[in-house]
């Protein structure tokens, strides 16, 4: 069984819910990122979700397109980041998930892609610019090398889509909490609930909320619907604003608050 549905049945049966969190590959380098994950990994992240930079990222807004830039300055390429995957790998226990865009993979080569991704032991495939009508070609090779392709589902998605990503989606189901492209946002949607609670009551595979989350206070009325989330530009934000020597406290105080939530709130260490 794949490590990322190991994962969900294990929080499961804890009554826990995950907590996922994105970084951007090689920002601000491959050094301070292999520390990090190291870094989550010890404060208790449950899932790390790594993103291959590009220079059009059309569903990120402009924190992560500015890590994305970075990195990408500094020579940052998706073999290199498989690469570092298999450096790392056998050092983690938690799963990884590659965010990538299509193009990149495109021009790897699909298939080499997914060979490479499983030897590198990547244990989950995001593509957020994927045409779900076009993917069945991807859904073949991802099957092969047994590396679930993970779907976004939206709230402007329709429902003849949205029942048909719910079935195909593997690992788990992206639920992408805003109309518009990533970035920390002061409140979600006010319809999101009813959103979460038509998803729930539709499928029993994990439903993982992202996009525009910030604050604690964001999930308690939604945690009920959902199985975790994942919290991205928050993090690339608190990276580019913070000294090196003090952005590990930053970032695990930061990720305390939101345990706290998840714990329904109790008044416990978070760790």
């Amino acid at each position: 069984m794949n490590l990322l549905n190991k994962k969900f049945i294990k929080l499961k049966k804890q009554n826990k819910k995950a907590l996922s969190i994105f970084i951007t590959a090689g920002y601000p380098d491959f050094d301070f990122t292999q520390k990090l994950i190291f870094e989550l990994e010890k404060i208790r992240v449950d899932i790390i979700e790594i993103g291959i930079p590009f220079s059009d990222p059309i569903a990120d807004g402009p924190v992560i397109q500015k890590s994305s830039y970075e990195s990408l300055k500094k020579g940052t390429s998706l073999k290199k980041v498989l690469r570092f995957i298999c450096k790392i790998k056998n050092r983690i226990s938690i799963p990884i998930v590659i965010m990538s865009y299509l193009n990149p993979i495109n021009k790897y080569g699909m298939s080499k892609f997914f060979s490479d991704a499983r030897k590198a032991g990547v244990d989950g495939i995001i593509i957020p610019d994927i045409i779900f009508e076009e993917s069945r070609e991807i859904e073949t090779i991802s099957r092969k090398y047994n590396i679930p392709l993970i779907y976004l589902v939206t709230p402007t998605t329709s429902s003849r889509r949205r029942k048909e990503i719910l079935k195909k989606s593997k690992g788990f189901i992206y639920v992408v909490s805003i109309t518009g492209v990533t970035g920390p946002r002061e409140e979600l949607p006010k319809d999101l609930q009813d959103f979460l609670k038509n998803l729930r009551n539709s499928t029993k595979k994990p439903l993982m909320l992202g996009f525009g989350i910030s604050r604690p206070q964001q999930i308690i009325p939604v945690k009920k619907y959902i199985d975790g989330i994942i919290i991205g530009s928050a993090i690339i934000k608190i990276i580019s604003k913070t000294k090196r020597k003090e952005v590990f406290d930053k970032i695990e105080n930061f990720i305390c608050s939101f345990r706290k939530v998840l714990k329904n709130g109790k008044q416990q260490k978070c760790f």
